[in-house]
């Protein structure tokens, strides 16, 4: 039996043990995914309604969360958009469908609630099957535009974006102390911090720009 909810108190301390699991030496020996989680819910952008576990005989597997974000045009204007992040499934249940469920059932409560555009930082190869485009197909960039390769952009909306020029700004939540999230998975139970090939595929690609 699956079921998609919204988190709970309750579930805090699983989902941040799935989302060490989930990410522990992927990109970096070791992980900031948790910590991340953990800081997350107390922020101002934090999106409580978009926070969704995905239980699977009643065992939470996989959760997602979103953040406020936005874009701005060249003239100064501002257009509140979301991204979500992390997002993640116990890893003996990954690659079976159950992200892509939470990826869908958030786009449709997202988009209840008004919102028509998403932008994420991620591998294309992940998001590209849910709808994902490349964001220098929808001319939004980062800050001295740039077009990173991992940023990926859904219309939650069609021609929610009209082609003029947009500036991509996260939530300052985003911005982690690298010190802060190690003193914290320093104070959970011990894994080994490895280095591995998937590190390595994630450097380059995080600091890969289209032209």
């Amino acid at each position: 039996m699956l079921k998609i909810r919204n988190e709970t108190p309750a579930d805090y301390q699983i989902v941040e043990h799935l989302a060490r699991r989930a990410f522990y030496n992927l990109y970096i020996p070791g992980c900031v995914e948790h910590y991340l989680v953990h800081i997350m819910r107390g922020h101002k952008d934090f999106i409580p309604e978009l926070d969704f576990v995905i239980e699977l005989d009643g065992q939470v597997i996989g959760n997602i969360m979103y953040t406020k974000a936005k874009l701005v045009d060249e003239t100064g204007a501002e257009k509140p958009i979301l991204t979500f992040g992390p997002i993640f499934v116990k890893p003996e249940y990954q690659r079976q469908g159950y992200g892509k469920a939470l990826i869908d059932h958030s786009f449709e409560h997202a988009a209840a609630m008004g919102y028509d555009v998403v932008v994420i930082l991620g591998s294309p190869a992940n998001y590209v099957s849910r709808g994902f485009r490349s964001c220098k197909k929808y001319n939004v960039c980062l800050e001295g535009g740039k077009f990173p390769a991992a940023m990926l952009i859904k219309e939650l909306k069609p021609a929610a974006l009209d082609g003029r020029k947009w500036f991509y700004y996260h939530s300052p939540v985003m911005n982690i102390s690298e010190q802060d999230a190690l003193r914290y998975d320093e104070s959970l139970d011990k894994m080994e911090r490895k280095h591995l090939p998937s590190q390595e595929e994630f450097y380059i690609m995080s600091r890969s720009f289209l032209e």
